[in-house]
């Protein structure tokens, strides 16, 4: 079994920054993607940031230059730091992880609150 727990989430004024963290344990022999994810109230679940093969970072347009994406493999851990705020960022943060353990198998977190106040 494979356990992806979000963490960092909170309330934050606009301008504001934070950092989210997901980290993923269990069995499994690697992880082939791993990307963030968010839903606002009323919408679909939308694309924030990933990893693409290789290890290229592609963002959102609507985050491009103000969050990064980053990646501690040893931990098997993804950030996403997260700066200029705004109130359009409030959302609950997902992080979507595939692993390889005798199949190809994707997991989603249980998501954490990110509140931008005005």
């Amino acid at each position: 079994q494979v356990q992806v727990v979000e963490s960092g989430g909170g309330l934050v004024q606009a301008g504001g920054s934070l950092r989210l963290s997901c980290t993923v344990s269990g069995r499994f022999f690697s992880i082939n993607a791993m990307g963030w994810y968010r839903q606002a109230p009323g919408k679909l679940r939308e694309l924030v940031a990933q990893f693409l093969s290789g290890g290229t970072a592609d963002y959102s347009d609507s985050v491009k230059g103000r969050f990064t994406i980053s990646r501690d493999n040893a931990k098997n851990t993804m950030y996403l730091q997260m700066n200029g705020l705004e109130p359009d960022d409030t959302a609950v943060y997902y992080c979507k992880v595939i692993v390889r353990a005798t199949a190809q198998y994707q997991y989603w977190g249980q998501g954490t609150q990110v509140t931008v106040s005005s």
